[in-house]
């Protein structure tokens, strides 16, 4: 028997390749959460639309019922269903929205579409109740690199975000370069450790140290150059021994480019703002170097929220909590709404 405290909210995630369903109480206490990530990639490198999309078809009955029953609740008991409408992949998105708002109609609940990327932006407070506004926003994962400042939930302010590639994109293309599996990030991170970060050189994009704050460029990203790079690397390697030996020197290395980057412009915005409170989301805000950097330069005064591994994923709980947030401000949606690959972010300026 569930000793929740309402209302119940159901939370989908199926925007790429995880499928995920979860159940939050009236306190944002996760009582069921499954996430169920699609294998199906791997042999590719990378994810295959069509394949996610007809995935989280066969997957999505049995991870909400998994949900549900770790909570202890029936579907009937639920009051406020969230799902997913974008950004991503518009079959994934499809899946989980159709789901959520055929439910929702049957019972007579409310629908709530929830933005992607807002959802990683609550994902750490479900776990830390102190991960709350004023801070500095660092949302990375796969498709998107973005650095905000959030005065308070629902507004967000927008300081840079990439020119190109995401960070997330990055590290999955560097990894296949490197021989390594899908995804790329946790592999990255895992044979980095065994290498110099210093024996090669690579460039930090967008980073100079004579920018101003008026520049265009002084919060912005880019990550296609450093790419770039490191296949030259390869190549340049490749000639003179075996790309194999250097894999991790250069896997190091492009880590070391990369969070550089991250966390000097993070630094940037906490110097711009005079907020000192950083709070990293997306799968790349898993990555321990990442973490590791930012709590370095923020030192003892300044404050950094992360969630779990397992929360930093694309999952269902961080949807319930922001669907949550938006019911509460009243922004539920008719059952026209539909998914949207390039769906707006909601307070965004």
């Amino acid at each position: 028997m569930s000793t929740a405290r309402g209302p119940l909210v159901l939370g989908l995630e199926t925007s790429c390749d995880e499928t995920s369903a979860a159940v939050i109480d009236g306190d944002n206490r996760v009582l069921g959460h499954v996430i169920l990530s699609q294998d199906e990639h791997a042999v590719f490198g990378g994810v295959i639309p069509e394949i996610a999309a007809r995935a989280h078809l066969r997957k999505i009955d049995v991870v909400v019922d998994e949900a549900l029953a770790q909570a202890g609740v029936t579907l009937e008991q639920v009051d406020l269903i969230g799902a997913t409408a974008g950004p991503g992949l518009i079959g994934a998105l499809l899946v989980g929205v159709c789901w959520a708002k055929s439910a929702a109609f049957a019972l007579g609940r409310p629908f709530v579409p929830v933005h992607h990327m807002e959802g990683h932006l609550f994902a750490p407070s479900l776990e830390d109740p102190e991960a709350q506004p004023p801070f500095v926003g660092l949302l990375v994962s796969g498709g998107h690199t973005m650095l905000l400042h959030v005065p308070e939930w629902g507004d967000y302010r927008l300081l840079g975000e990439t020119r190109d590639d995401a960070a997330g994109e990055a590290f999955d293309k560097v990894a296949k370069l490197l021989g390594l599996s899908y995804p790329g990030g946790p592999e990255i991170q895992r044979v980095a450790v065994l290498g110099d970060p210093k024996k090669h050189v690579l460039p930090r994009p967008m980073l100079r140290r004579n920018q101003s704050l008026n520049e265009a460029a002084y919060f912005d990203f880019s990550f296609s150059g450093l790419k770039t790079a490191v296949v030259d690397l390869t190549r340049r390697v490749g000639h003179e021994q075996s790309v194999g030996a250097e894999r991790p020197n250069i896997a190091a290395a492009f880590q070391e480019a990369a969070v550089d980057v991250l966390a000097s412009k993070t630094m940037r915005a906490v110097h711009a703002t005079q907020c000192d409170r950083v709070l990293i989301g997306g799968g790349v805000a898993a990555n321990l170097r990442l973490r590791e950097a930012l709590s370095e330069r923020l030192g003892a005064h300044g404050r950094l929220f992360h969630a779990s591994p397992r929360l930093s994923l694309d999952n269902g709980a961080m949807i319930a909590r922001a669907a949550r947030f938006r019911y509460d401000r009243g922004d539920v949606s008719g059952f026209d709404a539909s998914a949207s690959a390039g769906l707006e972010f909601p307070g965004l300026r």
